[in-house]
């Protein structure tokens, strides 16, 4: 029954697809969905896009081995990155008028720029799109007995089917109604497993010291360490494709403000869900937790719970996987179709061989990211490298580059190499402080510098900021 019911989930969501198709007549409707999403579609399209596996998976394994401490990262950086995104960027951004993020670097920078940038942030979403597929294929290996690499490929086939049909207006219209279900799911086996344990007060007085230990100590290099876990998604996931997107599909600007504010506060709330239920998980059924911790919460469900709670919990699941692999596929494709094969080939494409090479980009995407997935299946560690390499190259650009007016292109690449090489540097010799820290000062560092050592004339989208 739970395998049939997951099989009709999978069909009716790429039915969902289809039906959305006929609202993509441009690139345009097929990016940002025509910039028409109400403030309730483009609020839990941005919430579904966070609430993906290293949430479920990633945050509620890494919460039973370190504790809260473990978890700055997601959810809370996560959460701190869309209340940033509404309160400086996504007004601003809004009324650029852009197709892609790659477009700023362009109207901001030149295409030198543009065409940097958009490596940068087109390249490391192939991870984050790796771990939601490996999360999906842990489902249906939990519940099918599948070998991972083929629960991966069906993963990848039924995902990029529906994204590559309906683009954003699929993913937004699916992503509202996966919203709902996650919500439903997440709160209601919370409730269950709360009345199994005899109420909170039981799970609590079992906790062992320091589970829920939010600051550091008075220790320079743990409180380096502990903003460098707020910074990896708080900062480093503001020059992101997929958040952009998502805000600018919105019908305007105040609205896309606002979807930020309220997707930060419900994924702050409901992302805590899957660590309370991993604190239950551990309570009632430690024998769970003593081997990967990522199928603790799968494993318990299957084997401690009724069967309309387990179609709660994989409806909730594959909802949450599916919402962020959809838009973590359509991000990079998009880029790469008009930031990097665009200008590159130097043909005049028309706005139909455009939406056909942005397609054609979803599938590209999608076949490199599952072939990664096979290889690599540690979903939280997957998903905080994506973010990190955004950071150290493009925070800094996208951030001056609004607030700054004499930021230059020479200051902006500048910015981006010395900060992706100098990561690299501290990743390859290790210290005891967090890579991520060096690099973007030293991104700060060359962009400043560059800036005032070689300026450039203003363009008047640059002056409407």
């Amino acid at each position: 029954m739970l395998l049939a019911f997951i099989i009709t989930y999978l069909i009716l969501t790429v039915l969902v697809g289809i039906w959305a198709s006929r609202r993509v007549q441009t690139t345009g409707d097929f990016m940002l969905a025509g910039r028409s999403l109400p403030i309730a579609i483009s609020s839990a399209a941005l919430f579904a896009t966070w609430f993906g596996s290293e949430t479920v998976f990633g945050a509620s394994s890494e919460f039973i081995q370190g504790g809260l401490y473990a978890v700055m990262e997601d959810p809370f950086g996560a959460s701190l990155c869309l209340l940033l995104f509404g309160l400086f960027f996504a007004r601003k951004l809004y009324n650029m008028n852009l197709l892609t993020l790659g477009d700023f670097f362009k109207t901001r920078y030149g295409r030198t720029t543009e065409l940097t940038a958009s490596l940068f942030l087109a390249i490391p979403y192939i991870g984050y799109i790796a771990a939601q597929l490996v999360a999906m294929g842990l489902v249906l290996c939990a519940v099918t007995g599948l070998v991972l690499w083929q629960g991966i490929v069906i993963s990848a086939v039924v995902v990029t089917l529906y994204t590559y049909i309906g683009g954003m207006w699929a993913i937004s219209i699916t992503d509202f109604i996966q919203s709902i279900i996650i919500i439903l799911g997440m709160v209601i086996l919370a409730v269950i497993l709360t009345a199994k344990a005899g109420g909170l007060d039981n799970i609590i007085k079992d906790v062992p010291a320091g589970t829920f230990r939010f600051l550091p100590a008075w220790d320079a290099r743990e409180i380096v360490t502990y903003l460098a876990a707020w910074a990896v998604l708080g900062l480093g996931s503001i020059p992101s494709q997929d958040v952009f997107q998502r805000s600018m599909s919105a019908s305007s600007a105040r609205t896309a403000e606002l979807s930020c504010y309220f997707a930060a506060f419900l994924y702050l709330t409901i992302a805590m869900f899957p660590i309370f239920i991993g604190l239950c998980t551990k309570h009632l059924y430690p024998e769970m937790t003593a081997g990967d911790p990522q199928m603790a919460l799968p494993n318990m469900v299957l084997a401690h719970t009724a069967l309309p709670v387990q179609i709660l919990f994989f409806g909730s699941l594959l909802s949450a996987i599916m919402s962020t692999a959809s838009s973590a596929i359509l991000a990079p494709a998009s880029i790469f179709s008009e930031n990097l094969v665009k200008p590159l080939t130097r043909h005049r494409y028309n706005d139909r061989q455009l939406l056909l090479l942005t397609r054609l980009s979803v599938l590209v995407f999608s076949a490199v990211a599952t072939a990664m997935a096979c290889m690599r299946s540690n979903i939280y560690e997957l998903v905080g490298e994506s973010s990190i390499l955004s950071l150290v190259s493009l925070f800094v650009p996208l951030t001056l580059g609004i607030y700054w007016k004499r930021s230059s292109s020479t200051g902006a690449l500048l910015a981006m190499v010395l900060g992706m090489i100098t990561w690299i540097i501290f990743e390859v010799y290790e210290t005891e402080w967090p890579s991520l820290v060096p690099a973007t000062l030293v991104s700060l560092a060359a962009m400043i510098t560059g800036s005032l050592a070689r300026p450039q004339q203003q363009e008047a989208e640059v002056k409407a900021l």
